[in-house]
């Protein structure tokens, strides 16, 4: 079962609140902006995220701004000195930069899972 919504280049996790009886998630990932969403019911949870999304795109729109992504594109990943230190080794082994290395891999790693 996927737990991921998309709409318009935004993903959310999805959640159930047994508290308050409902589904609901919140878009990740912004630093600036929160956007939520709920419902009781599959169609109106949908219908919540579309319109919250909907709803923060035309604000970015009316106010002249630049709605935030997600993801940037780039992150600090903590190794671990030791494996840091084979990654960098080899990099220098196949002469690429650790970045191109540590990319290689994940795209390697999400073809096989």
């Amino acid at each position: 079962m996927k737990n991921i919504m998309k709409y318009k280049g935004y993903w959310a996790e999805v959640r159930y609140s047994d508290e308050d009886e409902c589904f609901c998630g919140e878009i990740e990932g912004l630093k600036n902006t929160s956007i939520s969403f709920e419902g009781t019911t599959v169609k109106a949870l949908k219908k919540d995220f579309k319109d919250a999304i909907d709803y923060y795109l035309e604000g970015c729109k009316i106010n002249n701004e630049e709605p935030e992504k997600q993801c940037k594109g780039s992150l600090n990943v903590r190794l671990g000195v030791e494996l840091h230190n084979k990654a960098k080794m080899k990099s220098i082994e196949k002469n690429i930069s650790i970045n191109e290395l540590i990319k290689n891999a994940v795209i390697m790693y999400l073809k096989t899972n």
